[in-house]
């Protein structure tokens, strides 16, 4: 694939995980829920230019600290991900704005890992990235299906009572101020 392609995929996959990010979604029963991000990794991985030949050992390190900040982002947003059950039964999901810190902080080591990449002349293929992003879908994904089958009755259906909170949660948050 061009470059020009695989940018467009890549920008088309987080606007999606951004309209995701930011809405609140019903939890389907999917048990496919990890075919997506295998499919971008297969596409990330079917590239050739996912280690630079000519600084092996440094785009290994790089690609390595890329995975790890993926896996670690993709876990942090699932458990600041709050998801709960509807009347109906049915188990819901929101990210709260943790999880958009969790974003933030992730891109911002995500840029931090290009700058390092490029200082060693280290030549950066975005199916590096693609592949750091399908590690972070996938975690995040069986975190989340892991979280909500947790308040999911033997039966199928949801708890009406159980509720599986997001992190912080359960911290009293201050009383605001009435203005006069």
């Amino acid at each position: 694939m061009s470059g020009l392609v695989d940018a467009l995929l890549i920008a088309a996959a987080v606007v999606v995980v951004i309209a995701r990010l930011l809405r609140a979604r019903r939890m389907g029963n999917d048990r496919r829920w990890w075919l997506v991000p295998v499919g971008m990794a297969v596409l990330a991985l079917r590239e050739p230019g996912v280690v630079d030949a000519g600084h092996r050992t440094e785009a290994l390190l790089l690609l390595g600290a890329e995975l790890v900040v993926g896996l670690a982002m993709g876990a942090a947003w699932a458990w600041t991900t709050r998801i709960w059950v509807a009347p109906d039964g049915s188990v819901w999901s929101k990210s709260t704005r943790k999880s958009l810190a969790v974003w933030l902080v992730g891109l911002a080591l995500r840029v931090g890992l290009f700058a390092c990449g490029a200082v060693l002349g280290v030549r950066q293929d975005t199916s590096a990235l693609l592949l750091a992003l399908a590690v972070t879908l996938l975690v995040r994904s069986g975190i989340l299906v892991r979280r909500a089958q947790s308040i999911v009755q033997e039966d199928g259906r949801a708890a009406a009572s159980g509720r599986s909170t997001a992190y912080g949660d359960d911290v009293p948050r201050p009383a605001r101020k009435e203005r006069v």
